[in-house]
């Protein structure tokens, strides 16, 4: 269930075992501790799947959403639910790799505010992919990486040019959270934002 302006949208999500939705109690957490997103914001959804979290970042008044998936019935649900919730003039749905996407976004100078991550639980993707982010420099200064993986994953405090500013637990999954900056006393894991 998407909240903000299209509140009340029921999404559809892919069949099958290949996409596991963010919840909603672990979504509304995440929009809860981030607060209010400004209306200027440009996100990135990698691994989309039914789009979820990139919709509600659209729906709480970012500007503009690119939305990443590798499945071909995927990217059909983003745009259906696109058009349910009537965001679709706010965003960009490509079928790509996240490996292939970065580049891409990369060589077209994009900078987001928000970046979110939920890549397939059985796959060891994360690390190398926050690594590509850094290496391409997509991430605004003072943006955000979120990251969803599943709880026993126990991701460094810093990773390249981000460290993680904080963490939640949510049974068995997790959601991480990483900003530009240099691990110190200061900035570990602090849980304010």
């Amino acid at each position: 269930m998407i909240t903000g302006k299209s509140k009340g949208n029921k999404l559809i999500a892919p069949k099958g075992l290949h996409t596991r939705p963010t919840s909603d109690n672990v979504k509304e957490s995440i929009f809860n501790i981030i607060g209010d997103i400004n209306d200027d914001a440009l996100v990135l959804d990698l691994f989309a799947g039914s789009g979820n979290v990139g919709i509600e970042f659209l729906s709480r008044g970012a500007s503009k959403c690119y939305f990443i998936d590798n499945d071909i019935n995927s990217i059909k649900i983003i745009k259906e639910n696109l058009v349910r919730t009537r965001l679709l003039n706010q965003a960009f749905v490509y079928k790509n790799t996240a490996d292939k996407a970065i580049n891409s976004l990369s060589s077209r100078r994009l900078v987001f505010d928000y970046i979110f991550l939920d890549p397939p639980y059985e796959n060891n993707f994360l690390i190398p992919i926050i690594e590509k982010i850094s290496f391409n420099d997509i991430l605004n200064d003072k943006g955000l990486i979120i990251v969803e993986h599943k709880s026993k994953l126990n991701l460094p405090g810093c990773i390249k040019t981000f460290i993680k500013k904080d963490f939640r637990k949510y049974g068995g999954t997790t959601i991480s959270f990483y900003i530009q900056g240099r691990l110190t006393d200061e900035n570990s894991l602090s849980r304010d934002f």
